[in-house]
């Protein structure tokens, strides 16, 4: 089964950060149908303005509840959906002994349980055909001292994405675990925890979004 994007209805969670702006943007310009969801009413109805009016809703990442929502509403606020695009999460820092077991809490949360959360909700309302992308990064791959709460969380996210893929595919569904690279944005910036140590130069936002999701998407659609 092959979809143009243009027919697509298409989910961004996380529009207002750098990674859901970019992909949202990106797949606009491609001409499918986007709604968008996000924390920061105010960023994500200017986004929403500048992407042509698209449908918008906000959540937060610690009602899971609410995060469950959110595929349901973007299909019946599109009229079908056909891809979701999780870029949530927020960066933590300091040695294992350091980091609060509230502020681990709060990392797991945002990071896998909220993701968890707007992945499952989504399985039963994906059209045939459908595409999951999630964001996890690098950091899986290679955790770094410092940041052990940060990574396990991107770690356990990218376990359950592995498993509940291999169940998705026997619905037609596609779910990706989109190990993004180190990015020149101000992710890192602005911590939950700790702060962020010297990093070394990131990749370019605009065209690894294009790399690693977008392309993706249209090569699973059959672009």
């Amino acid at each position: 089964m092959t979809m143009d994007v243009v027919e697509a209805g298409v989910l961004v969670v996380g529009a207002t950060g750098a990674i859901g702006g970019q992909t949202a943007g990106q797949l606009a310009e491609s001409g499918a149908a986007t709604a968008l969801a996000g924390r920061n009413r105010d960023r994500l109805k200017e986004r929403a303005s500048a992407l042509g009016g698209s449908p918008w809703r906000t959540f937060e990442a610690h009602d899971l509840d609410s995060c469950a929502q959110l595929a349901p509403w973007a299909k019946a606020t599109l009229g079908g959906l056909d891809v979701l695009v999780v870029a949530i999460g927020v960066a933590g820092f300091g040695s294992a002994v350091e980091v609060p077991d509230t502020s681990a809490e709060h990392l797991f949360t945002v990071n896998a349980l909220a993701p968890m959360a707007v992945v499952r909700g989504s399985l039963g309302v994906l059209s045939p055909g459908g595409v999951v992308a999630v964001v996890t990064g690098e950091i899986v791959d290679r955790p770094a001292r410092g940041m052990a709460d940060y990574a396990a969380a991107k770690a356990a996210l990218a376990t359950w994405l592995g498993v509940a893929g291999r169940e998705a595919r026997r619905d037609r569904l596609e779910v990706m675990d989109v190990r993004m690279p180190h990015l020149d944005t101000a992710f890192a910036a602005h911590p939950a925890v700790g702060t962020a140590p010297a990093l070394r130069p990131g990749s370019d936002p605009v065209e690894a979004v294009h790399e690693h999701i977008v392309l993706p998407i249209l090569h699973a659609l059959g672009r």
